[in-house]
């Protein structure tokens, strides 16, 4: 998936939809009530309103959407991270993201919403692929980028995210206490379920996956399903390195072109269907197989099947999308 590069300019834009002042005065407010509250509590001093760091990166659904982001980016500029647990790529994009937020120290809050499990907020969006960054200042929402990008452009982003916020709406952030962790996360790591007998090596796959090792990632989790067939993780990592495996080289628009030129080529349309995926479109990558099993016939048929079986691991047994498919599929073969 390329990556979707946003001019901060259309930042400004966008926030021009509304008036200015009215969010301005908004995040005015925020701040002079937060102040409030930091000062209630006598001889407390200017800590006694801030967060911990643990704050600045949350995961936010559609029932909380209005309270943990539209609400809050009156007061600090929210950038909102859409992905999946089956999207490699963004996998290799969150902690970077979370890293850079927690670099800012209060100036910017990382929302992680999960497209899986809010579709509603994946339409609203128009989310056409993941990863996907926006923005959310003042109640208002501002495209940033899709994709993986390199971190430079990312910090670029952020700078100019957090000078325009400041400048047209005066968001300056919030206090970030490091003490206010609190003395639990100690006793936390040391709670930790002990490690199971294939972490290591599931680990190792989840760091060559990091490091654009692809072949070594396979064998990790293949060596773990000799030892344990039924490992989950390890099937839908496999499952997951495959596919990024064989997308690794492909010319997408060549990949296209050949799938709109053949609409009964089996390989074409594998081909196609495995890109569905990677760029977020599950859906289409489901149906373009389908469709393709109903017009094929015996070894053609097959292969086809069985790249789709593929492809509802990558995505897991419990996915609505999954069952969908499924049950399509069961009524053109049978």
């Amino acid at each position: 998936m390329q990556p979707r590069n946003m001019s901060m300019s259309g930042v400004v834009d966008l926030a021009a939809v509304k008036a200015a002042g009215e969010a301005k005065a908004k995040a005015e407010q925020a701040r002079a009530e937060a102040a409030n509250r930091a000062g209630g509590a006598g001889g407390a001093g200017p800590s006694a309103g801030a967060v911990p760091p643990s704050a600045l990166v949350i995961d936010v659904d559609e029932a909380g959407f209005e309270s943990d982001v539209l609400q809050l980016s009156a007061e600090v500029p929210v950038v909102l991270d859409f992905w999946a647990e089956w999207c490699q790529p963004c996998k290799q994009l969150s902690p970077l993201l979370e890293r850079l937020i927690t670099e800012a120290n209060g100036r910017l809050v990382l929302a992680k919403i999960d497209v899986d499990a809010n579709q509603m907020l994946m339409q609203q969006f128009q989310i056409q692929g993941i990863p996907a960054v926006f923005a959310v200042v003042a109640g208002q929402v501002l495209p940033l980028f899709q994709g993986v990008v390199p971190e430079q452009q990312i910090r670029e982003t952020f700078a100019q995210l957090v000078q325009v916020a400041e400048d047209r709406f005066g968001i300056i952030g919030i206090e970030v206490d490091p003490d206010a962790e609190g003395a639990g996360a100690a006793a936390t790591d040391a709670d930790e379920i002990p490690a199971g007998p294939h972490d290591a090596l599931l680990e190792a796959a989840v760091v060559a996956l990091d490091a654009g090792d692809l072949g070594g990632a396979v064998q990790a989790y293949k060596n773990v399903l000799a030892d344990d067939p039924g490992n989950t993780e390890a099937k839908l990592g496999l499952a997951q390195a495959e596919l990024l495996a064989r997308v690794q080289h492909m010319n997408p628009q060549a990949v296209r072109a050949a799938a709109a030129e053949n609409p009964r080529d089996p390989a074409a349309q594998i081909a196609a269907a495995d890109l569905d995926l990677v760029g977020g479109h599950v859906e289409d990558a489901f149906g373009r197989l389908v469709d393709t099993v109903r017009v094929t016939f015996g070894e053609d048929r097959d292969a086809v099947r069985l790249r789709l079986l593929e492809l509802f691991e990558v995505i897991g047994a419990d996915d609505p999308r999954v069952s969908a498919a499924r049950t399509a599929l069961a009524r053109v073969l049978f």
